[in-house]
């Protein structure tokens, strides 16, 4: 087994207090002593005051710099421990795909060690706080609940909620403003969604509504079946019979728009049943109609918002990994991937502070196109990635407000007169519409824990293009941020008569380049590669490197994609693919791919065969 080098003395070692290159280890907790980054963290939010021992020195503002925020459920410190299976793992990010395979890696008794170089975990999925105020910095609400509970049902829990994250249904899911004035309530109650729909769909509209919901619900079982929780090796994946009997009813051709244009005959109904898209960071007018599927569980099942933000989920992973043995190296950056002698087999990783790390395995959680292309030795492929259609960026503010403003839900949508023209600009021209759509999430309005009492926090999410690094882009981004955040200012005061601009106590920026620059977002792609149908499947970035051994893939850009239910999966996948590298577990592998990749060649042949058959009867 291959351990930690170090000098002098063992990171592993947790029963001390020691200083190694900056690192200090207590309590098995690996927490970096040198200071946050400056620029959106520079000031030191209330909860830092009698912050516990283990608390890094300086505090940003993001929650979750120390370990654990809440206390840890009996339900977690009462699951049993593994059995040691004499295996390392280094996890580089701890994002919601590295946590979670932390903890499946360190429940199978692997020695895991996470490296983050940010001061907090969750990654996207972490919170900001300002003066009492609490924000989730990227997702805002919880969808496909069943991989949620499957992962902590995985680990030796029956659901989420037994882990101690309290659900909060939200009803209705979303209101939606169009410049008409018009406003369109979406829910999961169908008597509800009836009068809404035959609205703007009139008689028999209703029908056609639960007609598409019968095909989206297909796409979702079928993709979580078929897709979400297999590994496609290869072109040979695409072959397998149980994939193919279903590959036309999935829509992969045609696009969300068209398939939804198929059942509703109102612009209205049309683009309050596609704008979802933009959670893959897409236009509904490019992505594969497979991806009603969202649509299918916003409806159906319901959205749902863990009480204490989103980094609630990824905390009870934190938890779970540690309990298991899992050792979390935060504020720490990893300068490369070793390799041995040989330069074919990851040994380790290389930290910017000149200590080494070794182990058998080596994941990679940080955006997939940084890795290759700053973790690993540069290759045709690598360059490559950085050319692959990406998904869009967005300018995200997050405001503290003296005063409540009831007019807005928990969940808000304000969508572009040009609604296909504002698609165009983001993912044609990679820049701001004119007249963007955009969503507003009030968390204090289903948890009051989120702001001071009689007050609100707003999180304003504006899509818009990715970096191109074209000349000035930079220096230009200020005049882009001041207009989207005109543009939402005037669009609430025409739609709503709230003139927010008075109310707002306290202000937050996110753009790409933030993106960028915390999260190592290549292009500051918030959602890092897209969802065209040449980007997922067989010819996704693949779990396992395709040369070097002992290099394994986690998160937004390998397969299945993007999104924390689907992160979740992709950990279980990659969980399986490393196993089965340290001989732990039988899996397909590579022999799934020879074995279909001949059925194939079979196939050619026989058609061949076949065809020449006929010419010659002729």
């Amino acid at each position: 087994m291959r351990g930690m080098v170090v000098p002098e003395r063992s990171v592993f070692n947790t029963s001390d207090s020691i200083d190694i290159s900056g690192i200090r280890s207590r309590e098995g907790i690996m927490v970096s002593t040198k200071a946050p980054q400056k620029g959106y963290d520079e000031d030191k939010p209330p909860h830092c005051e009698n912050k516990p021992p283990h608390y890094n020195d300086e505090c940003p503002r993001y929650t979750n710099a120390h370990p654990f925020t809440t206390p840890i459920p009996p339900a977690i410190s009462s699951l049993p421990l593994p059995q040691s299976a004499n295996k390392t793992a280094i996890i580089v990010g701890a994002g919601a795909g590295g946590v979670a395979l932390a903890a499946r890696l360190s429940k199978s008794g692997f020695s895991v060690t996470v490296i983050e170089k940010n001061a907090f975990t969750g990654g996207r999925c972490s919170l900001l706080h300002r003066s009492g105020y609490r924000f989730d910095v990227g997702p805002s609400l919880l969808l496909l609940l069943t991989y949620f509970n499957e992962i902590f049902h995985d680990l030796g829990l029956p659901s989420l909620s037994a882990a101690g994250v309290e659900l909060i249904k939200c009803e209705p899911n979303y209101e939606v403003h169009f410049a008409s004035g018009e406003k369109v309530t979406l829910s999961t109650d169908l008597a509800a969604m009836k009068e809404e729909v035959e609205k703007y769909e009139g008689p028999g509209g209703m029908e056609r509504y639960l007609a598409f919901l019968k095909e989206a619900g297909r796409h979702c079982r079928v993709s979580g079946e078929h897709v979400l929780r297999r590994n496609f090796y290869g072109v040979g994946s695409l072959l397998r019979l149980g994939f193919l009997r279903y590959v036309r009813s999935l829509h992969p051709f045609e696009s969300c728009w068209r398939r939804v244009r198929c059942y509703m005959k109102s612009e209205v109904m049309r683009r309050c049943l596609t704008f979802g898209c933009m959670y893959l960071g897409m236009s509904p007018y490019d992505a594969p109609g497979t991806y009603s599927l969202l649509q299918y569980t916003e409806l159906v099942e319901g959205i749902w918002y863990p009480r204490g933000g989103f980094h609630q989920v990824i905390e009870r992973l934190v938890q779970i990994s540690h309990h298991f043995g899992t050792r979390y190296l935060l504020s720490t950056t990893v300068s490369k991937v070793l390799l041995d002698s040989t330069g074919t087999r990851a040994t380790g990783v290389l930290l910017s502070t000149g200590a080494t790390l070794t182990a058998d395995v080596v994941i990679l959680n940080s955006d997939l196109v940084h890795s290759y292309t700053s973790l690993l030795p540069p290759t045709r492929y690598s360059r490559s990635l950085q050319s692959r259609h990406h998904s869009c960026s967005s300018i995200s503010f997050y405001w503290s407000l003296s005063h409540q403003i009831p007019a807005l839900k928990a969940h808000n949508i304000f969508l572009a007169t040009d609604y296909a023209g504002s698609f165009t600009s983001i993912f044609t021209h990679q820049q701001l519409p004119e007249e963007p759509s955009f969503y507003i999430n009030v968390p204090s309005r289903i948890d009051s824990s989120a702001a001071p009492d009689g007050t609100d926090a707003v999180v304003v999410l504006v899509p818009t293009g990715h970096l191109t690094y074209s000349p000035g882009e930079e220096t230009d981004i200020s005049t882009t941020v001041s207009k989207a955040r005109q543009w939402v200012l005037q669009t609430l005061h025409d739609r709503t008569g709230i003139d927010i601009s008075t109310l707002i106590i306290d202000e937050v920026i996110h753009t790409p380049f933030t993106w960028r620059d915390k999260f190592n977002l290549t292009h500051g792609a918030i959602l890092g590669l897209s969802h065209a149908f040449w980007n997922v499947l067989s010819f996704r970035p693949r779990i396992v490197h395709p040369e070097l051994k002992g290099v394994f893939f986690v998160g937004a850009s390998t397969h299945p994609g993007t999104g924390v239910p689907v992160c979740l999966a992709g950990a279980k996948l990659t969980e399986r693919e490393v196993r089965r590298s340290c001989g732990l577990v039988e899996g397909e592998g590579w022999g799934e791919l020879w074995r279909w990749g001949w059925v194939l060649a079979g196939v050619v042949v026989v058609v061949a065969v076949v065809m020449a058959a006929v010419r010659w009867g002729r």
